[in-house]
């Protein structure tokens, strides 16, 4: 590119990078703009289908619970206390624990496959992101579960953890791994853009970008929140605060031409997730409509009947409001440490 690649131990060497003239960086980028709106347009589909089938199953099962209790009387009882110990520590796990611990498995799967050196050359090519390799569009998602560092691995992991519990709760697990996985494809796309408009093209990885709509919409749920740093516990801040001063760092990052993080993946994200959420957060009441009060039975007209119609009565007329979906997400607050 004309310039000596720049060398950072959160990112890889990278043998190779195709040379591009500066007009053609726009049509590099036609791919990778198509592909993230497909993307997250087929995961939040599929998140819609998932949803349905889920709540269809539980129906289904419902009946099918009183005859399992039932036969589990005749049934063996399992052995092996290592077996139990584990089934014990996964039902007590909340359900965006158990959510993300498939995220994290296929992180450390990932992060594995970086030490092995015949996969170095096909890791580069794939779990990396930037405009100037051959494979532009795979890596937007791969990249995301991709860290070449171990204590960056553990980071973005520990504050996933975190956070998982809030956003599942609020999002549901469907929609969760939808809003996660079409973040970490939008804000690799920015990056793509940011690298074409700034002129350095080093290539990227991990899941920060991800994590930050998860952060963002968290702390734009519950920004009165209180957050502390997990390594200074004396020291708490409110969401609202935490992600403002976040962005803002990320701002003069990419201002500034910080090459430590990929700021413009974590701005990509943060954004996502403030816009995420905000549909919500935004919903008003309708407006009341006026109907002519029509002609009401007088209760002493009823016939008395010892059926099951004798406890029906007709209701009144009255003008109903739409309720507002933001009423939901009222929780109490508690201390998250980041």
């Amino acid at each position: 590119m004309g310039s000596k690649p720049y060398r950072n131990k959160l990112f890889p060497p990278v043998e190779e990078l195709v040379s591009y003239t500066a007009s053609s960086f726009p049509k590099r980028l036609v791919k990778p703009f198509f592909f993230t709106v497909g993307f997250t347009g087929c995961a939040f589909g599929s998140a819609a289908i998932w949803q349905y089938e889920s709540l269809k199953s539980k129906v289904q099962s419902y009946f099918g619970d009183v005859h399992a209790d039932w036969m589990d009387k005749f049934r063996p009882q399992k052995q092996g206390n290592l077996r139990k110990q584990v089934n014990k520590w996964w039902n007590s796990l909340s359900e965006g624990q158990r959510t993300v611990t498939g995220i994290i498995a296929a992180n450390i799967f990932v992060f594995c496959l970086w030490k092995i050196p015949a996969m170095q050359r096909i890791m580069s090519t794939y779990f990396t992101s930037t405009p100037a390799c051959r494979i532009i569009c795979a890596p937007l998602l791969l990249s995301s579960f991709s860290h070449f560092s171990a204590w960056h691995l553990a980071l973005n992991m520990y504050v996933l953890w975190t956070f998982s519990s809030s956003s599942v709760s609020f999002w549901g697990q469907e929609q969760f791994m939808a809003v996660y996985l079409s973040a970490g494809v939008f804000s690799s796309f920015v990056s793509y853009v940011s690298k074409m408009v700034t002129g350095r093209f080093d290539p990227s990885l991990g899941a920060s970008g991800a994590i930050m709509t998860v952060l963002a919409a968290v702390c734009t749920k519950m920004p009165e929140v209180q957050l502390a740093i997990v390594f200074l516990p004396m020291f708490t801040f409110t969401a609202g605060n935490a992600l403002k001063a976040v962005i803002a760092m990320d701002t003069a990052g990419l201002v500034l031409g910080w090459r430590l993080f990929d700021h413009a993946a974590h701005l990509g994200g943060a954004l996502f997730g403030v816009q995420e959420y905000r549909p919500w957060t935004g919903a008003k009441p309708s407006k009341p409509i006026k109907t002519k009060q029509g002609f009401i039975i007088p209760e002493d007209h009823f016939v008395q009947e010892t059926s099951y119609r004798a406890d029906f009565k007709i209701p009144e007329a009255k003008t109903k409001f739409s309720p507002n979906p933001s009423a939901v997400f009222q929780a109490p607050s508690r201390i998250l440490n980041v």
